[in-house]
């Protein structure tokens, strides 16, 4: 009896606290495998220098082929813009094939966290295997998670809920974050083990309840003579649509990169987008860098621990604030509105220059926690963009998954420019190179192996000013980009609904043709 009443209130909790879980159970792993998985190759498993950057490097071509890939596997049956012929899909099977994918590479992505902190081949081999294995995963689960939210619903509203708990849930999982300290020592290793291990078995056992849950919900959905209030404006809800035969009406992936091309505002959300993304890296690479050497003389070691702790929470809290303000302006108005506050609070930092430590503390993790906070909202308006390219190419679905990766293929690479840039720019200005100094030693990471002494104490000072307008300068001239770009970006206000309107019309025109069939 207790246990059927637990059925009925879970398939009576709502379809965004559902999907917005799935964002806790991939958070709990990832925030730790970022923070410690080259520490734990380089200090525990003792990799060479050689075998390091050979998986780094096998590592950045995958992870920017991996996302367009996983998304034209997953969508490409969708681009065809023939008239609708043979069998019928419904945009609801659609989501639940999503969900069944969740269901399966949410459980292996838990899998390949573990083969982290077992070794089971040569460091060399497993680091590559490793990392390969785990973005792989966590592609999938990513590409399928995000393209849900344009899936089950269309209107900013919805859309905003969705994200809303994603953003609840994603801030509850970067706590592990936190509990990682106590279990991480890598003289005696068993106790992060058993720690990873059961952060593994929780995530792993989460995708697949989460997974069954969202499946009912929406099989019953189908069922019911209504639809789900998420669904009312023809997402989750959607239509019978008719798919031709594979060969039918197909697209080449030529022909496909050819109407991205001609999509306006795509080519300019993604020129925005990876400014965006070489922003965000930039402060996580170069986060330990600047409290080192502007704040080190007024902060304790702990309080930099817990500021760095807290700047993977705070993004998410922040975005609980920001996605009403969504709901109320539109996306377009709050991103613009965080581009400027990005501008005048690095202009005020520059003026006040680097002798203000309490300003320098405040501006580096608001600096870090708004960026990383317009990164979450931008998925938001990816959604929009699957719906403009619904519209403007008469696709017979929305191919959500293979735009979320088409996005990720141009932007990605700000990940690699990030570090490569920012070190390249101090060594210009201050004639320091990171590669030939003593590591630093942020938490729950350590450079790789051990460097030549120190410079001289004269160079103190003006390494401590490069690092000062490092942190000032590189903000300033990514806003300063980032307005231009988004000012040309159209897809907000009028056109915004009239796109929207459209994509409703073509749901009922595609119904109407289903009924009379």
């Amino acid at each position: 009896m207790g246990l059927g009443r637990l059925q009925a209130w879970m398939l009576g909790l709502p379809t965004a606290v559902v999907y917005g879980s799935l964002a806790l159970f991939i958070s709990i792993l990832h925030n730790v495998f970022l923070l410690y998985y080259v520490d734990t190759f380089v200090s525990v498993y003792k990799i060479n220098k050689a075998a390091f950057w050979v998986g780094e490097t096998v590592f950045l071509l995958w992870n920017s082929l991996n996302d367009p890939l996983f998304g034209w596997l997953s969508d490409r049956q969708f681009l065809s813009s023939q008239p609708w012929s043979g069998a019928r899909l419904s945009s609801r099977a659609v989501v639940l094939a999503r969900v069944r994918a969740l269901g399966w590479h949410g459980p292996l992505l838990a899998l390949s966290f573990l083969a982290f902190w077992v070794p089971w081949a040569p460091a060399g081999l497993q680091f590559l295997l490793c990392l390969c294995l785990y973005d792989g995963f966590l592609t999938l689960v990513d590409l399928h998670h995000h393209a849900l939210l344009a899936d089950l619903a269309l209107s900013a509203h919805d859309r905003t809920h969705l994200n809303f708990y994603c953003s609840l849930f994603s801030a509850a999982g970067s706590l592990s974050v936190f509990a990682s300290y106590a279990f991480w020592n890598k003289e005696d290793f068993s106790s992060f083990r058993a720690f990873c291990v059961a952060l593994a078995t929780g995530s792993g056992l989460g995708f697949v309840g989460a997974t069954r849950l969202l499946r009912r919900q929406v099989e019953a959905a189908g069922r019911g003579p209504e639809c789900p209030a998420l669904a009312e404006d023809g997402g989750l809800c959607g239509e019978e649509l008719l798919m031709g035969c594979q060969d039918a009406g197909g697209i080449t992936l030529g022909q496909y990169l050819r109407q991205l091309a001609r999509h306006r505002n795509f080519l300019w959300f993604v020129g925005m987008d990876l400014v965006q993304v070489f922003h965000c890296h930039f402060n996580s690479n170069f986060f330990p860098l600047f409290l080192e050497h502007l704040l080190s003389d007024h902060i304790s070691l702990s309080m930099g621990s817990f500021l760095l702790g807290v700047s993977y929470v705070a993004p998410h809290l922040n975005n609980l604030y920001f996605l009403p303000l969504c709901r109320r302006w539109g996306v377009y108005a709050v991103v613009r509105g965080l581009f400027l506050l990005k501008l005048g609070l690095s202009l005020l930092m520059l003026l006040a220059g680097p002798d203000r430590p309490g300003l320098l503390c405040l501006f580096i993790a608001s600096n870090r926690v708004f960026t990383e906070g317009t990164c979450k909202l931008l998925t938001l308006v990816v959604s929009d963009l699957v719906d403009e390219d619904l519209v403007l190419n008469h696709r017979k679905q929305a191919a959500s998954a293979l735009l979320f990766g088409m996005v990720a293929l141009v932007t990605k690479p700000g990940q690699t420019f990030a570090p490569l840039l920012g070190t390249w720019l101090l060594c210009f200005y201050t004639g320091h190179d990171l590669f030939q100094q003593p590591p630093l030693t942020p938490v729950g990471s350590a450079q790789p192996w051990p460097e030549p002494p120190a410079p001289a104490p004269a160079q103190a000072p003006t390494l401590r000013q490069g690092c000062f307008y490092l942190l000032v300068l590189v903000p300033i001239t990514c806003a300063l980009l980032q307005l231009f770009t988004w000012s040309q970006f159209t897809l907000h206000g009028r056109r915004l609904h009239m796109v929207k309107a459209q994509r409703q019309n073509l749901s009922r025109a595609q119904t109407l043709d289903v009924k009379m069939v």
